[in-house]
């Protein structure tokens, strides 16, 4: 028990509708066949256009859907369902407020959906309707560095969707707060408003949580307050990285204790380590790009090449990646990733199973990275 909470310990479990696309998942790779019949209609080289304005323009910033939202009122009001639950802004903000009334909160940042966050929504689950209520625009309030996402905007709902069946085969929804609205709440008017105006039944948070102006409640504070309130209150033990690495990351971190985190996922991905991403994301790590303007892109033979200002997220550190594949639809095809300073590389081992490329109007498109096995990825 932690200051009259409710624990429960920690249990490791482990559609993109809205475009058209391609995405990578996990495969070995078969053959190396030839392709001297590879044909695309790209540019054979690189465009000299300004690649960063083009991505400002489609991407508003790193935190944004794949494609720009339309504007509506809904930047007013306190709460707003995430883009990535629906890829349109169709609620008006007098409908979207309810639909938390009687749900469960999980509350955390969720930037990069790992094992840990899972767990969150799991244990939401076991007790009501689960929703994931972190906020937007803390980079910018704060005059934070801001960071390329480790998932891309888009791509959240297809995760959440593979969480429905540890969740009681139900998605948890995705909610956002603009920090902006809520940055000065003391601990209570932040509680206050999830019991009166947001009417949840609910919350669960990680034993490391904190909230309020400054981060002045933790989750003793919490719990008392959401006692007072009315309000269930569960605070769960932190996953911890079975695969513990070394010291140095803790010790640029004062907030690392070994627990699975963000922090960990970026760590992975800048050695290049997909194994260990995935062990902590539960899933491959999948990167996202942007294909509305081919002329950005290039082929030679084996290989389709895009720059790197493409990128929806973060991409793993430079090196070539065996264990990648490409999912078309119910077909697996598998593939190899080259990713050097400037530009991203696809190389299918299989042309015939490559040629529906050419043949569809892809908006984005996907790459999944399997475990690096044998010699699965060599650093260059």
């Amino acid at each position: 028990m932690l200051g009259g909470c409710r624990c429960s310990s920690i249990s490791h479990h482990s559609s993109f509708h809205q475009f058209s696309s391609i995405f990578f998942t996990v495969s070995s790779p078969t053959s190396n066949s030839s392709f001297n019949n590879f044909k695309i209609k790209l540019r054979k080289k690189n465009s000299s256009s300004d690649t960063s304005s083009y991505l400002s323009n489609k991407v508003s910033n790193f935190g944004a859907n794949c494609v720009r939202p339309k504007s509506s009122d809904s930047q007013s009001s306190l709460l707003s369902e995430t883009l990535s639950q629906s890829g349109t802004d169709e609620e008006p903000p007098s409908e979207r407020l309810p639909i938390l009334a009687g749900g469960i909160v999980a509350l955390g940042k969720f930037d990069a959906l790992h094992i840990g966050h899972r767990e969150l929504a799991i244990q939401a689950a076991k007790r009501g309707i689960p929703f994931l209520l972190s906020f937007v625009g803390m980079a910018e309030v704060l005059g934070w560095e801001p960071r390329v996402p480790i998932v891309a905007a888009c791509d959240r709902k297809r995760i959440l969707s593979s969480w429905a069946p540890y969740c009681g085969n139900v998605i948890p929804r995705e909610l956002q707060i603009d920090f902006s609205k809520v940055r000065n709440l003391t601990p209570r008017q932040f509680v206050e408003k999830l019991s009166k105006e947001l009417g949840v039944r609910g919350v669960v948070a990680g034993e490391n949580y904190r909230f309020g102006y400054r981060a002045a409640g933790d989750v003793s504070d919490l719990v008392k307050l959401c006692d007072e309130y009315g309000l269930e209150a569960y605070i769960i033990n932190s996953v911890m990285d079975t695969n513990q690495i070394s010291g140095a990351l803790n010790s640029r971190n004062g907030k690392e204790r070994g627990q699975v985190s963000s922090t960990r996922v970026r760590y992975a991905l800048d050695k290049g380590d997909m194994k260990y991403v995935s062990e902590l994301l539960g899933r491959s790590h999948r990167l996202v790009l942007i294909m509305e303007d081919q002329e950005r892109f290039s082929s030679e033979r084996n290989r389709l090449s895009a720059p790197k200002s493409c990128l929806l997220n973060l991409a793993p550190k430079e090196g070539v990646y065996e264990n990648c594949s490409a999912s078309i639809d119910k077909n697996v095809i598998p593939c190899r990733v080259i990713i050097d300073t400037t530009d991203i590389h696809f190389e299918c081992y299989e042309v015939a199973n490559f040629s529906c490329i050419t043949s569809r109007d892809l908006k984005i498109l996907g790459i999944d990275f399997g475990s690096p096995e044998l010699d699965g990825v060599q650093i260059l």
